[in-house]
């Protein structure tokens, strides 16, 4: 499990992120919703030590990993799908997946890529082609693959449908749910928040770096005042 407690990050004088507090459990989504600058790609990047922090700390499994390298967070357990997808375009399907392996066995490689395309059927039927030409989508799936590859038990994800067309974003969503059904602890960012709350077990919003609501996925369906502020107007209109 990971969780993230009273997490304060700027940029100079800028407080990006004010007290953050998050929890990711193995089999359950959180999303995390909230408008441009909120500080949402923050705390992820924050989690994954890209980003560091004043003060706070982020556990996982009860080990405080805040502050540790990008590359032991990854050893640890946790991975990244970065917003905008960023698949090495030149390179074939099978290669992205085995660069994101590197920290694995050659064997654990082998049975993680059976499973990776087991999930994403598509994956295997490219998985010579160059990477560059997959659709949107397929590289979605690819970014997902790749992260699955460093046996990774919580895996963050940064506006997983950004970019995508709407046809592709149920896809590629249900695609998160059965990662977090698989057993893994899937942390959310996402701006389409109609459809992260449909995959979605739980919810944070935040405005301005800090957190205004925590609560279950259905329960923020349910409130009128959180459906007006992230899903407009037009769906309360059979309220």
């Amino acid at each position: 499990m990971l969780e993230v407690t009273d997490l304060v990050v700027r940029y100079g004088p800028v407080q990006a992120v004010s007290d953050m507090r998050l929890t990711a459990t193995p089999g359950r989504i959180t999303l995390v919703l909230g408008a441009n600058g909120a500080g949402k790609t923050t705390t992820l990047r924050t989690i994954c030590g890209l980003q560091r922090a004043v003060s706070g700390s982020v556990t996982l499994n009860g080990k405080n990993i805040l502050g540790l390298s990008p590359s032991r967070i990854v050893r640890l357990g946790v991975a990244m799908v970065p917003e905008g997808r960023r698949v090495f375009a030149p390179l074939t399907v099978e290669d992205n997946l085995r660069l994101g392996g590197y920290t694995a066995s050659r064997q654990e490689n082998e049975r993680t890529m059976a499973e990776v395309y087991e999930m994403f059927p598509i994956l295997h039927e490219r998985r010579s082609g160059v990477s560059g030409l997959l659709s949107g989508g397929e590289q979605q799936m690819l970014a997902f693959g790749r992260a699955l590859m460093s046996q990774a038990e919580t895996i963050l994800m940064d506006e997983p449908s950004m970019g995508l067309a709407p046809a592709i974003v149920d896809s590629v969503l249900e695609s998160a749910r059965g990662i977090a059904d698989s057993g893994k602890a899937v942390l959310m960012v996402e701006q389409n928040a109609e459809a992260g709350l449909e995959i979605a077990n739980d919810v944070v919003v935040v405005s301005r770096g800090e957190v205004v609501y925590q609560g279950s996925a259905e329960g923020a369906r349910k409130n009128p005042e959180l459906v007006r502020a992230f899903l407009g107007d037009a769906a309360l209109a059979d309220e």
